[in-house]
């Protein structure tokens, strides 16, 4: 399980909001747990599509 970064603010009647390590993935929602679904949900299709279910990790230094 990775840990991302929301970032969000309130316009008008939705919660909107972005991933502070992907800003290309963004998304709103009702409430903030909607909005959060909404960007894992996100999150899972664009940065780990095609990725099995058992996969490695490991940090590197770019």
């Amino acid at each position: 399980m990775q840990k991302i970064t929301m970032i969000y603010w309130r316009d008008g009647e939705f919660w909107l909001g972005k991933l502070l390590e992907h800003p290309e993935i963004m998304t709103q929602g009702e409430t903030l747990e909607e909005l959060e679904e909404n960007l894992k949900d996100a999150f899972r299709l664009i940065v780990l599509d095609e990725v099995p279910e058992e996969y490695q990790t490991k940090e590197i230094v770019a």
